[in-house]
Formats: C-alpha cells, sequence, structure tokens
C-alpha cells in the first residue's frame, strides 16, 4: 500500500469519526431525538398495552326481577356475582329502559313473572329474555355469550343440569335493540366519521399558523391592528365552514352508498359535528402556534389525533374494560364524546339526555384548546 492510499484512507477515517461525534452530540442536544426514540414508544407500548383490549369485564347490565322468589334471586345474584358482569336489579323493566336508551347500561335481562314456576314445571323449558344495546355490536356479543355462560354456570351449580345431553330447563332469548341484525358496518361507520374527521379537522389548522411563521407573514399580520382573538377567529371561520362541508359529505356517502340507517335529526347531527370540529381545529391551532413548522406540526397533529381517537374513543375498544388510569385519559379525548353522539344520532335517534352533556363536554375542551391557542400567540412582534 502506497502512502498516499494509506493517508487518503486515514483521512475518511478521520472524517467519518468526526461526522459521527457530530451527530451523536446532535442526537443528544436534540431533545425530540430522544423523545422519538424513548418516549414515544414508551407511550404507545402503554396505550397498546392497556388500552387495545379484545375483552369485556365489568360490562353494565341490568337485572328485571319480575319474579322475586327464591329461583329469581339466585339467578339475579349470579349475574351480580360474576366478574363480566357489573349488574344492578329492578322490580319493573320501565326502571332500565332509559338507561339503555342513554347507555349507562349495555344490556337487560328480564326474568318473567312465571320463571319459578314454570322452571318447577316437569317437561317445561323456562325463558328468560336479555334485550341488549346493539348499536356496540362487539359489546352486545360479549353480553350475550357471558350471560349464556352464566346461565349455563348457574344451572350446572343449582343441579338442573345433571344430564348434560337433555334439554336445558332454563333457555336464554337474545333480543338486540337499535342494530337487530348486528351488522357491524351500522356502528363502524359512524364511529369511523369520528376518526375521519379528527384527522381532517386537526391537519387543516395545524399547519395554518406553522405556514404564516416559516413564510414570514405572520409578523406582518401582528404588525396590523388586529388582536390575536381576531386573527384565530379570521382563521378558524373559513376551516370551520370547510369542516362542516366535510362532515356533510362523509354523512351523505354514509347514508346513501353504504345504506346506514340515520334515525336522528339534521339540526341535531349539525350541532353535535360543529361542537367536536371546534375542538378538533383547536388542537390544530395550538399545535400550529406551538411548534411554527409545518413538517413537526403535522406530524404532531396526526399522532395527536388518530391514535387517541382511534384507541380511547370507544369506536373499537370498550371504554369500561380498560385500567382505571386509562379511563381517566379517555375523559379528555374529544373523540370520545363524539363517537357516542354519532351512534345515538345514527341508531338510536335524538336522545338529548346523552348528547347534551356530551355536547357541553365538548364545547368546554373547545374553550380551553382555544384559549391555550391564543395565550401562545403574541399579540405583536417581539
Amino acid at each position: 500500500m502506497t502512502a498516499d492510499a494509506h493517508h487518503s484512507r486515514r483521512g475518511r477515517a478521520r472524517r467519518l469519526k468526526a461526522l459521527i461525534v457530530k451527530e451523536s452530540l446532535q442526537v443528544v442536544r436534540d431533545p425530540s431525538s430522544i423523545l422519538i426514540a424513548f418516549v414515544l414508544p414508551l407511550i404507545l407500548l402503554f396505550l397498546f398495552g392497556y388500552g387495545v383490549s379484545l375483552d369485556a369485564r365489568e360490562v353494565r347490565l341490568g337485572v328485571v326481577l319480575e319474579d322475586t322468589g327464591p329461583e329469581a334471586r339466585r339467578l339475579a345474584g349470579a349475574f351480580r356475582a360474576t366478574p363480566f358482569f357489573d349488574a344492578r336489579t329492578a322490580l319493573n323493566r320501565r326502571d332500565l329502559e332509559a338507561d339503555l336508551i342513554s347507555g349507562r347500561i349495555r344490556g337487560m335481562l328480564v326474568i318473567p313473572q312465571d320463571f319459578a314456576q314454570t322452571l318447577n314445571a316437569p317437561g317445561v323449558t323456562a325463558t328468560i329474555q336479555l334485550i341488549a344495546d346493539g348499536s356496540e355490536t362487539n359489546t352486545a356479543s360479549y353480553v350475550a355469550n357471558y350471560a349464556s355462560g352464566t346461565l349455563t354456570t348457574w344451572m350446572i351449580q343449582e343441579g338442573l343440569m345433571a344430564d348434560r345431553a337433555a334439554t336445558p330447563p332454563v333457555v336464554l332469548t337474545p333480543r338486540f335493540f337499535y342494530n337487530a341484525e348486528l351488522d357491524s358496518r351500522n356502528s363502524l361507520v359512524p364511529g369511523s366519521l369520528a376518526i375521519i374527521m379528527a384527522i381532517i379537522g386537526t391537519l387543516l389548522t395545524a399547519l395554518v399558523v406553522a405556514r404564516e411563521w416559516e413564510r414570514g407573514t405572520m409578523e406582518a399580520l401582528l404588525a396590523t391592528p388586529l388582536s390575536a382573538l381576531e386573527i384565530v377567529i379570521g382563521k378558524l371561520v373559513p376551516y370551520f365552514v370547510l369542516g362542516m362541508a366535510s362532515m356533510a359529505v362523509c354523512t351523505a356517502v354514509a347514508f346513501f352508498l353504504y345504506g346506514i340507517p340515520y334515525r336522528g335529526s339534521l339540526a341535531a347531527l349539525t350541532v353535535v359535528s360543529a361542537a367536536f370540529l371546534l375542538t378538533a381545529l383547536g388542537q390544530g391551532f395550538l399545535i400550529s402556534t406551538v411548534t411554527r413548522n409545518q413538517f413537526i406540526a403535522s406530524q404532531a397533529a396526526l399522532v395527536s389525533a388518530f391514535l387517541p381517537a382511534f384507541i380511547l374513543s370507544g369506536f373499537v375498544f370498550e371504554i369500561a374494560s380498560m385500567p382505571w388510569i386509562i379511563r381517566m385519559v379517555a375523559q379528555v379525548i374529544p373523540a370520545r364524546y363524539f363517537v357516542t353522539n354519532l351512534q345515538t344520532l345514527f341508531l338510536t335517534g335524538d336522545v338529548w339526555s346523552l348528547l347534551r352533556p356530551n355536547i357541553l363536554i365538548l364545547l368546554v375542551l373547545a374553550g380551553v384548546l382555544l384559549a391555550l391557542t391564543l395565550k401562545k400567540t403574541p399579540s405583536r412582534l417581539e
């Protein structure tokens, strides 16, 4: 090897070493690299590990004791004792119908008046009815399967199924409200509208202020007599109208193309969509105001809008089955309330006792996000 070749190789090694050291120092000095490498994976693993579950536990169930005899009470006790249900009893189904409509319970088990009499009659099969909320197909299937399993366990414990091959003395008759065929599309499409609008609404405004800062036009706006509130409102209104138009198109496609039933009113849908869109646009405004960079703003918008909306909104996974700390986090996810409202409007109708609290929560979240945006928006050039 010649001296020149040896010198050239040593030069390349020194340059490569210097570049590696330089990039290593850049990684150490750049907090975003540390966040992406260590913090973000842990957050995602935490969400997927605790938030994603295809099982349902402590599903809220109402048990109607039209028969108050000892056999009926022992059966109701079996449903209260199982870990799969959070069961409470009532003597009349009218006492639980409002809870079923509003979603406070996911099913209603009716033990009829002649339950004990039929159960003790030879050669006669007693029937109990299960009414489940079909607006969430996965949960409705869980309720039916768990109820059937609990009933079978109770009959074995009571010695009513000594002969496993014989006809069971008690049978469960399921009935599903709001989505009788348990067509998953009827609940998934309304929920997917919420996920889509969460992404679209956040992205619409996430790039607005960041683009203004990158182009230098924000300084020109701050030099005008416009206040920070006027700047935010002026930018919000066009994107709000655009977002509402997008929601109208998506709803029309869901109804006319996919044939999803819609049982609510257009006025209710407009109010519900407007309340949610304000939160999504406010979230995008806050991200763009803080980052002032289009690339970072777009990435932050996707991560903060899509993942929480998909995992913690109840769109796919039952929130009640998640650990309490995840349920607390889900309380501040706007899509959680929008998913519930859309499924209610599409499959049930204008249940204002359920819609109204969710709308108020969305408006409060929108107010907080817009207030933070105003706080982060400078009122004059620095």
